[in-house]
């Protein structure tokens, strides 16, 4: 069976994650998660314009969150629904990057592996696919996944300079399908996903970059 998206950006450094994170991105084909999440929007005027782009859920607590996760030909469609409000992005690799197509903007982003959690940081982005924006800027567009009592979760903080915060979100998932939920739990497969925040106030978890490294090479960890 040919490697996911994410094992091939990754190589080795992907057996290394934890198990709920290896379980979300290994499965190929379709696959439905389920959690819980909350979202904080920027209150800046142009930080609400970047959102509105984006396409970015409106800024909500402990709400419902429904992932359908399709996999094929070298990409994969994430389709988000937050309590009615559906965000879709495509995501497939750029070399030794991962894309991420929102609406008319396209992301470039490294991943990196710190113990057994997986980070990604912004490194590139345009609009339109024609108008590139500073790589400088994207600096403060994270995200970090992680395992919490054997269960999947996430954190996504976006910000620009003279701007500050986008959006925030942080939560749970965890697989619909019983049995996988099953497997992810006994530590066989990828755990729960999940995510929340809330309107301008500061997250307190420290979103660092990952870089992933050959495995004869100890990790580094960029400075904030």
């Amino acid at each position: 069976m040919s490697a996911s998206l994410f094992q091939r950006l990754l190589g080795a450094e992907f057996y290394h994650l934890a198990p709920a994170v290896k379980a979300l991105h290994l499965p190929r084909g379709n696959s439905h998660w389920h959690g819980q999440c909350s979202i904080q929007r920027g209150r800046h005027p142009l930080a609400r314009l970047a959102a509105f782009v984006t396409r970015m859920p409106p800024s909500m607590q402990a709400v419902p969150l429904h992932v359908h996760f399709h996999a094929e030909a070298g990409r994969e469609v994430w389709q988000r629904d937050f309590n009615g409000h559906v965000l879709r992005s495509v995501l497939s690799k750029h070399h030794q990057h991962l894309g991420e197509r929102l609406g008319p903007v396209s992301f470039r982003f490294r991943l990196y592996r710190i113990g057994d959690e997986l980070r990604w940081i912004g490194e590139g982005a345009r609009i339109f696919g024609i108008l590139p924006l500073p790589a400088s800027w994207l600096d403060g567009v994270r995200s970090r996944e992680y395992s919490e009592n054997g269960r999947y979760h996430f954190e996504v903080d976006a910000r620009l300079p003279w701007i500050g915060r986008i959006v925030h979100y942080q939560g749970w998932l965890q697989p619909a399908n019983e049995a996988q939920a099953g497997r992810v739990l006994r530590g066989k497969a990828a755990p729960p996903f999940a995510c929340s925040s809330s309107d301008d106030t500061e997250s307190t978890t420290d979103i660092r970059p990952m870089q992933a490294v050959s495995l004869s090479h100890k990790l580094a960890l960029t400075p904030q």
